[in-house]
């Protein structure tokens, strides 16, 4: 049956991923969640059962999350749908962060996701049937948000490696799906879950800005509902031929085409640089 297949979820204990995992098991779906401490899941949702498997894993660390998936498959026999869902926000300009508050939200953000899809896949082959949805952001489309631009780094490397995935694994009946999502009205943005600059630069006056703007206003204000992204990645997950690209909120819809618009700008104005490089 459809509801009985087996979803994996990483960054489980709150936001999109909770209310995801809450949905698929109110669909009669079986679900195992990742977290760095799983004590905040069995007390949401419960503890081990035949449907809900609520694992403890460090995503950065390789030799874990392939512990974490063994133990997975033996409990339900089987995986069919991967959320790399798991990831936090850095503030911060290019060059306020440090080498490690840089190289952090790259372990999470990307090595964690890479970690993941590495460990699926030989089962996921094997079966020749799957599907990866690798959650970035609308910041892994479109950088220009002052502040930002590290976390975006790592959002548009999970856009990239997803295109790449997806070409990689067709051939194995699996399908791939990078999701950008705009703001949701999640903790995302509370403090205790995004991250900011341990040593500032009074000169970036428009990232300070920026931070200010999205701890303090943005944040409680998202327009989004994570319980309609948890809606459409299910239905998404029933599709035949999925998109490899899913945008979700209106706000990301406006941000594409606020890009494509700077893109076609920037490439017609500059044409005769770009055309002249010909032998």
């Amino acid at each position: 049956m459809e509801t009985q297949k087996v979803w994996l979820v990483t960054g489980a204990s709150k936001g999109l991923g909770l209310s995801l995992v809450k949905k698929l098991l109110q669909e009669g779906f079986r679900v195992i969640a990742t977290s760095r401490n799983t004590q905040p899941l069995i007390k949401e949702i419960g503890a081990i059962s035949d449907l809900f498997l609520p694992i403890e894993v460090n995503l950065s660390d390789n030799e874990d999350v392939k512990k974490a998936i063994a133990t997975s498959i033996a409990h339900f026999g089987q995986l069919d749908v991967v959320v790399n869902n798991a990831g936090f926000g850095q503030i911060g300009t290019i060059e306020e962060l440090t080498d490690e508050e840089s190289r952090s939200n790259f372990d999470i953000n990307v090595f964690g996701t890479l970690n993941i899809i590495r460990n699926v896949m030989p089962h996921l082959r094997q079966n020749k049937s799957g599907h990866i949805f690798n959650i970035a952001s609308i910041g892994g489309y479109s950088g220009g948000f002052a502040g930002w631009g590290i976390y975006c780094a790592t959002k548009f490397a999970v856009a990239g490696l997803t295109e790449g995935l997806a070409e990689e694994v067709k051939g194995f009946g699996i399908k791939a799906t990078v999701v950008y999502p705009g703001y949701f009205r999640t903790d995302f943005l509370a403090k205790g879950s995004v991250k900011t600059p341990k040593h500032t630069i009074a000169d970036y006056e428009a990232a300070r800005q920026s931070e200010q703007a999205h701890l303090n206003d943005i944040d409680g204000n998202q327009p989004n509902d994570p319980e309609k992204a948890a809606d459409v990645l299910i239905a998404i997950s029933k599709k035949e031929n999925p998109p490899v690209h899913l945008f979700l909120g209106s706000d990301a819809y406006d941000v594409v085409y606020k890009k494509m618009d700077i893109i076609t700008h920037d490439v017609e104005q500059w044409k005769s640089y770009t055309l002249s490089t010909a032998l």
